[in-house]
């Protein structure tokens, strides 16, 4: 009934907007457009996504049962919205499993501390570590130490994450947790904990991936809250001689299948050529994965749905991807890229919810610099959703970020990830940080973006040069 009644009341907008006349294709578009806002705006589809993957399946690490629990429930999901295709595609992944981690400062002062594991990190023997530690301000202190000050020793990378809308403070610091095992290990190092790469005060820690370099020592990885990484600081000012005691137990069980889902409506015109919406399906294991990226799922999911539902269906394919195991190494990510390499020249542009649910306030995209103002004109009925124009700057998100390199032109949907790092891969990314009304407003954004891109008659390509 929903779909009868806009296709009676969208000619009665359009002659009240432009008179008589007849539409042209690019007014019609601009209307479809602004009904998708309104709809996305008062609908609370996704909401009720994310809230259904939090609770029917919770924390889903990519090779685990759960994330066998989140693809069945992807499908089944996508099947009960009405897509005109759904399918999977195997993608083989790791299996790490957490385990236990517990440390505690054993002298000269006796601390209990709160630590993680990081992912993809080794155990420490049965009986633990227990050394005095070194501390380094960043991953480049690291680098440049003399190895004596660091052979058997428990290197502590102690560098905050600064805190900006754009999240350009993790960057800055994720090095540690992502390398500094490979550079503590260079120099003779029994295990490394850095500070939680996070914005928030709160006394956990914060996991995330972390990788080994062949032909080193493997060692245990950890991160601490940044209370206890203060607090270790405060002992440091007191004696230069910190002993800690590190026990974890992770376990890396070699690989499994999981799979990228993808639903899509089929093009009415051009059902060869692409936009792609994705996010990714899995999360770490600590939290339930809301914000990480429930929220994303939700959000292109709910946009494909609203495109679903038009009464006419756009000229290309608007296809929803939800990636398997982003967290561990844009798994899914690379595969899709595989599986597709013969179709990427029709992918007309890509993008990916993975920032949280904070509102949307830009979009920059990565295309051909002579028609970036013609996108962006293109593009202009966004900014009544709140959304700017931007630039050329775009990346596109973590797993559609190779696209580029085989000339997929990209876009990014920027988000305010004021507060994102305050919950980023912690046991509090949990369903109530998400704000249900800006949730909607990046439904709205990505279901405008999307029909418009399935619509355009623009030619994005090539991209520029790289500098």
């Amino acid at each position: 009934m929903k779909n009868y009644r806009t296709a009676l009341l969208l000619p009665l907008l359009i002659s009240s907007l432009i008179g008589c006349q007849s539409p042209s294709p690019s007014d019609t578009n601009q209307l479809l457009a602004e009904s998708l806002q309104q709809k996305a705006l008062g609908s609370d589809l996704g909401f009720q996504i994310v809230e259904s993957l939090t609770v029917e399946v919770g924390p889903r690490l990519a090779g685990s049962p759960k994330d066998a629990v989140a693809v069945a429930w992807a499908e089944k999901k996508l099947q009960s919205l009405g897509f005109d295709r759904v399918y999977k595609e195997a993608v083989e992944v790791p299996v790490w499993e957490r385990g236990e981690a517990s440390a505690s400062i054993v002298a000269p002062f006796q601390q209990p501390l709160v630590i993680t594991a990081l992912g993809g990190s080794v155990a420490t023997p049965a009986e633990g570590i227990t050394a005095k530690i070194v501390r380094f301000d960043s991953l480049a202190a690291l680098k440049e130490a003399n190895p004596d000050d660091v052979t058997g020793k428990i290197v502590f990378i102690d560098q905050k994450t600064e805190r900006h809308k754009t999240g350009k403070g993790y960057g800055k610091s994720v090095g540690g947790r992502s390398r500094g095992a490979i550079e503590a290990a260079r120099k003779g190092a029994l295990a490394i904990v850095i500070r939680s790469i996070g914005t928030d005060h709160d006394r956990m820690a914060h996991t995330g991936t972390m990788r080994y370099e062949e032909g080193l020592k493997r060692i245990p990885a950890a991160a601490m809250s940044a209370p206890d990484a203060d607090l270790v600081n405060a002992m440091l000012k007191r004696s230069a001689d910190i002993t800690l005691a590190l026990k974890m137990s992770p376990e890396n069980k070699g690989s499994a299948i999981s799979y990228n889902v993808i639903a899509e409506v089929t093009g009415s015109s051009k059902p060869d050529e692409i936009v792609l919406i994705g996010a990714h399906l899995d999360s770490w294991d600590e939290g339930t994965g809301a914000i990480d990226d429930g929220a994303g799922v939700a959000i292109v999911t709910a946009a494909g749905k609203l495109i679903q539902d038009l009464p006419e269906k756009p000229a290309r394919t608007v296809r929803v991807v939800l990636y398997a195991a982003e967290e561990i190494g844009l798994v899914g990510g690379k595969a899709y890229a595989k599986a597709h390499a013969a179709e990427l020249d029709k992918h007309y542009i890509a993008a990916e919810s993975d920032f949280g649910a904070g509102p949307i306030y830009r979009i920059d995209f990565q295309v051909n610099e002579q028609v970036l103002p013609k996108l962006q004109q293109l593009t202009q009925v966004m900014q009544r959703n709140g959304v700017a124009a931007g630039d050329n700057s775009a990346y596109g998100g973590p797993d559609v970020s190779m696209l580029p390199a085989s000339g997929v032109p990209v876009a990014s949907l920027r988000q305010d990830g004021t507060d994102y790092f305050d919950y980023h891969h912690t046991p509090n990314d949990t369903l109530d940080k998400i704000d249900p009304k800006a949730l909607a407003q990046n439904v709205a954004a990505y279901a405008q973006f999307a029909y418009l891109m399935a619509q355009s008659e623009l030619e994005l390509r090539p991209l520029p040069a790289k500098q």
